[in-house]
């Protein structure tokens, strides 16, 4: 699919900057939040799908995909504050939320720092307990200049190598050409430095003992082979959110978008079901109440 095949038509101004969205089908509102090093196109075999039972709001973070590349904080500290700033401009109240990643810390800081109320959250493989940070990353973070500066053929290279370790099966060119493309060129390239350079573990470490607050249901996937963010991190995310599902998806790693969409798309609909069942359930004993009875 290529880029245009995934449109963000619409532009919301936050900070001085320009923001990609778009929205897609009919009914109550979610929102899905991509990760880091991805854009929102990572969700373009899911969003139609739950587009079929929900009004999907999708959009590209500040500094990625086909919103501004500005040089400033991209970091997860903005992001929580550029969602509630979309949150409020699309009117939302409670909307049912997916987040992958770092947008998945996205989501918890914009509910337990920002206040925004979710009917549920759905976590993909989110950035969450500390420690974080590869070697990659940690060598970045002492010489981004050095790594924004290096040829481009090199840098594309490392690019190649580092989504590729995200997938169990590999991607296929046109898929690895749609996520490398925002990163290439003179401003991709210090765009993608500039982002890896400002990741720090004080974005989870602001939040992480506050998850037992979450105000909402919350399920949790994991992809099996996850080399990223290791496994166990997700099962100890799940101990502090205690009342949350936990669930183990075999052959995937890290972009579970890719290679599980099928196992996210289920699960999805599968939560988003079972909380209407119980609302339902709950809702009869005081409809049963006010219904005059019949001799």
């Amino acid at each position: 699919m290529a880029t245009a095949d995934w449109p963000l038509p619409e532009r919301f101004t936050f900070q001085g900057n320009s923001i990609a969205w778009g929205a897609m089908g009919e009914g109550s509102p979610a929102v899905l939040l991509h990760g880091t090093p991805f854009s929102s196109s990572a969700w373009r075999r899911i969003a139609p799908l739950l587009g079929q039972q929900r009004r999907i709001y999708c959009f590209d973070m500040l500094g990625y995909g086909r919103s501004d590349k500005p040089d400033s904080d991209v970091s997860r500290g903005i992001q929580n504050e550029l969602f509630a700033a979309l949150y409020d401009h699309w009117g939302l109240r409670a909307p049912d939320v997916v987040a992958h990643d770092f947008g998945g810390s996205t989501a918890l800081r914009g509910h337990l720092l920002n206040g925004l109320d979710y009917r549920s959250l759905v976590l993909i493989d989110p950035v969450a307990i500390s420690p974080q940070g590869s070697p990659l990353v940690q060598a970045a973070k002492k010489h981004e200049a050095v790594f924004s500066g290096l040829p481009h053929y090199i840098h594309e290279a490392i690019l190649r190598a580092y989504i590729g370790a995200a997938v169990a099966n590999a991607l296929r060119e046109e898929e690895m050409a749609l996520y490398l493309a925002p990163w290439l060129g003179a401003e991709g390239q210090k765009a993608f430095w500039r982002q890896v350079a400002q990741m720090d573990d004080k974005y989870s470490q602001e939040v992480k003992w506050r998850y037992g607050e979450i105000r909402c249901p919350v399920a949790i996937l994991w992809g099996e082979d996850d080399q990223w963010i290791p496994i166990d991190d997700g099962r100890e995310l799940a101990r502090r959110i205690s009342s949350a599902s936990f669930h183990v998806v075999p052959n995937a790693k890290h972009l579970m978008q890719e290679d599980a969409p099928e196992a996210i798309v289920a699960t999805v609909l599968g939560f988003w079901r079972d909380l209407e069942e119980r609302a339902n359930v709950r809702k009869k004993p005081a409809s049963a109440a006010r219904s005059p009875s019949r001799q």
